[in-house]
């Protein structure tokens, strides 16, 4: 029971884990998980949190998309 895990996460994949263990962590707060759940409300967890990067990245532009953004304008003037 105790097998040494080891992960390498890129840096989004540790944010999305980030937010899916509050959202989790909310799950539980308020008394939602059993061992018959457990499992359910993790994936609902990712789900959500995967959903909310999603809407972010779609509603925000990095500063690397704006820098990109200024040099394909710049090279066309």
């Amino acid at each position: 029971m105790n097998k040494d895990v080891h992960l390498h996460l890129q840096h989004s994949e540790a944010v999305v884990a980030g937010m899916a263990a509050t959202i989790f962590a909310g799950y539980v707060q308020s008394r939602q998980i059993s061992e018959n759940n457990e499992d359910a409300y993790l994936r609902k967890a990712v789900d959500a949190a995967i959903r909310m990067a999603g809407y972010v990245d779609a509603a925000v532009r990095s500063d690397e998309e704006w820098l990109k953004k200024e040099d394909k304008t710049s090279s066309m003037l």
